[in-house]
């Protein structure tokens, strides 16, 4: 069954990829989870940013399997720091292919990015490979730095939330799961709709421009009442912007703690999150992106009707999905210089 009270995040060695840990822990402690770590390698040969060797052969399998186990002891060591205790796995085979079957089993996956290779480039991919396009359950990809290489600080506190609401079934579940989350948190949430090519339209004055601006801001506001009316203490605030929501989320990562969207698989979002080095959400924005993506809507969708009808699948456990090997390592010492480099502003609790 699903283990809705465990998270996952994914490790390779790389600073991008211990950031993420810490803000798996830190998210896992506040919402009362369980944090469950993996570390990825395939043989025969692989490279990563902390396996610095090349594996050839089988038995470059123990060495490799070390490594990994070396890696898991520093992203424990930073769980533990925040008081969170973590179960460690290795997984060996393709990660992409191992990452989305794991999906089925959890809560949250959670993945570094701008981390140079290793894991973050194999589970972002492209649009027709990419993890947060086609897992089963929602994504969070957390930055390292910006596009100009200056390292992004994360703050222990989740204060404001953005999300990119249209009226897709992608878009509406996106909208309800960040009202959730912050509500979790006691984060305000601003809900942004785009409208684009509304400048371009054929005849239109600054008159009609604004009537099209009203006329979506209206539909904001009904697509919102519901969640005013479950979540009555939470600050929702709606906000329609010009153009597109390429351009609109990546600026609102700029000053909101986390952003929310939607992924619709081929087509639609996708290409937000990913697209063209100059386009993908993923790529510019400076703050952790949390995707719901579409099988996740769809599985949701599909599970609510399965249960209607007392017939719910059983989802695979662990030691069944092929690859994944669950181990215990030791806390790794002098954490403080890992937490010092992966964010020199880190508060601690």
């Amino acid at each position: 069954m699903i283990n809705d009270k465990a998270i996952l995040v994914g490790v390779d060695g790389s600073d991008a990829s211990y950031k993420a840990t810490w803000w798996a822990a830190n998210y896992a402690k506040h919402a009362g989870l369980t944090l469950q770590i993996v570390c990825a390698y395939s043989l025969p040969s692989y490279a990563a940013v902390s396996f610095d060797a090349t594996y050839s052969t089988m038995g470059d399998d123990v060495a490799a399997h070390s490594d990994a186990q070396e890696i898991l002891s520093k992203a424990k060591a930073i769980a533990d720091e925040q008081g969170v205790e973590a179960v460690t796995l290795i997984v060996t085979g393709d990660p992409s292919s191992v990452f989305v079957e794991l999906s089925r089993n959890y809560n949250l996956i959670v993945i570094g990015n701008r981390g140079k290779g290793g894991l973050a480039e194999r589970l972002l991919g492209t649009t027709s490979s990419s993890l947060p396009a086609y897992a089963y359950c929602p994504i969070v990809v957390v930055p390292y730095t910006d596009d100009d290489g200056n390292m992004m600080h994360l703050n222990n506190t989740i204060s404001k939330v953005a999300v990119g609401s249209d009226e897709s079934r992608w878009g509406l579940k996106a909208l309800e799961i960040a009202a959730e989350f912050a509500h979790t948190w006691g984060a305000t949430l601003d809900v942004i709709s785009a409208v684009p090519n509304i400048s371009g339209l054929t005849g239109t004055d600054s008159a009609e421009e604004q009537s099209v601006m009203d006329s979506y801001l209206e539909d904001l506001g009904d697509r919102i009442k519901p969640l005013q009316e479950q979540y009555p203490d939470l600050e929702i605030d709606k906000k329609v912007v010009p153009g597109s929501a390429v351009e609109a989320l990546p600026q609102a990562s700029k000053d909101h703690d986390v952003v929310v969207v939607g992924s619709r698989g081929r087509g639609g979002f996708t290409g937000l999150l990913l697209g063209s080095t100059s386009q993908g959400l993923l790529q510019h924005a400076v703050t952790p992106v949390y995707v719901v993506p579409r099988k996740y809507v769809e599985a949701a969708e599909s599970g609510l009707k399965q249960a209607a009808s007392g017939n719910q699948d059983q989802v695979m456990a662990l030691e069944d999905i092929t690859g994944v090997q669950k181990v215990s390592v030791d806390r790794a010492e002098h954490v403080e210089d890992i937490e010092s480099t992966i964010d020199p502003l880190h508060e601690n609790h």
